[in-house]
This record gives C-alpha cells, structure tokens and sequence, in this order.
C-alpha cells in the first residue's frame, strides 16, 4: 500500500509541472509576466511593432520620386498601399514589407522591405519599383512576383510571371530561386466561340391527305 500511495504522489508531482494543452496560466495569486521586446530564440516569431508605412516611404530617400509624388489617398484618407509584417532577416522586431499600388488600376508599382535597427529605426533593406511587383513573406523567404506583359498584351492579361526568392545572407537579401511562368492561351475568348443552343422544337404532324394509303412492302 505504501507503494502505491508513493507512486500517486510521483504521478501527481509530474503532472503539476507539465506544459500541456491543460495548462491555464499563472495562478491568480501570483504576478503576471509582462512581454518585452528582446531578441527572439531561434525559430521563434520575433514581436510585431506596427508603422505608420505612408510616412515611412515618404521619408526614405530610396522610394523613386514618382512613387512619393504618386502616394496619395485613393478615397477619403486610404492610401493604397498593402503591408505585411514577418521575420526574414532575424531582427529584433518583425520585418516589414511595404507594396503600393496606383489608385486608378490597383497594379503595384514597388515593393519596399525594412529592417528593424537598435535604435528603434527602420532601414531599407529591399527595393523594387517595376509595373505589377509585388512581394509577399513566405516561411522565411521574400518573395517577389511580377507579371509579364507582351507589347499587346491587356493590362487584365498578362503573358506571363517572374516569382523570385529571396534570402537573407551577409546583411542583404539574395536570390534563392527563380520560376517563370507563361501562361496559355487557348482558353480565351472561350465564351464568345461556343455554339449557342436552339430552343427545342416540337415535332410537325403531317397534314392528312385524300388519297388512299397504299400498303408498304415488308
């Protein structure tokens, strides 16, 4: 009996340390953690720190002056612009990545990626300013796609796609990987060449005749 009780008390003693799903917090007694902003563990999603991205642009003397000029709100005081936040380069706080697009046709015209600095600053890290690019956080990886246009190709219609990888190595981004896409089209036009289907006919009944029917042959 003795046993048995010891090999409770051992169970009971493993349990209360674990770390499982049924762990609800501290106990109500005792002083809740406060979260700082510290370097992340590896593996680890570093803390969000959100930007104002409208003044960031503005202020980075790497923005094209096109882009500066052409950064105004579409409706009201929306700005078009897309950001997304992530860790790439292994920083103190996330990373941003900045897309802005042009009010008239909502293609983006620049991909921005800044980095965290010790001191609280932003740094650029990552510029492209091409028609229809734009860049997107993936596991890790800046990825940066932009759409290929024929001299008659349609705005809404591309010819095709550069998707481009990027890395964070040596305290800049290089390219990992590239994929070009080019895209079909035999689909097309599609809709206006089907045939268009007639509406059902009933069948005509042969109009009676005076002459007497003559017997068919077998």
């Amino acid at each position: 009996m003795a046993g048995l009780v010891a090999f409770g008390l051992f169970g009971v003693g493993c349990s209360s340390g674990g770390t499982g799903t049924r762990d609800e917090g501290p106990a109500g007694s005792q002083p809740v953690a406060q979260i700082t902003q510290q370097p992340s563990p590896s593996g680890t999603t570093p803390p969000v720190r959100r930007v104002d991205a409208v003044r960031l642009l503005k202020s980075d003397p790497k923005v094209g002056e096109r882009v500066r000029e052409g950064l105004k709100p579409c409706a009201g005081k929306a700005y078009p612009i897309d950001t997304s936040y992530g860790s790439m380069t292994g920083g103190r706080t996330a990373d941003v990545v900045v897309n802005v697009m042009s009010c008239a046709d909502s293609v983006s015209v620049g991909t921005y990626v800044y980095r965290a600095d010790d001191d609280g600053s932003y740094k650029n890290v990552f510029a492209a300013e091409v028609p229809a690019v734009y860049g997107t956080i993936d596991r890790g990886d800046l990825v940066v796609t932009t759409q290929v246009y024929g001299s008659k190709d349609p705005l809404a219609s591309p010819s095709g796609s550069e998707v481009v990888t990027y890395r964070w190595a040596s305290d800049r981004f290089t390219e990992h990987d590239r994929v070009h896409n080019d895209f079909s089209r035999a689909v097309e036009g599609t809709d206006g060449d089907l045939p268009v289907q007639s509406e059902p006919v009933e069948p005509v009944e042969p109009e009676p005749s005076d002459e007497p029917a003559r017997p068919g042959r077998d």
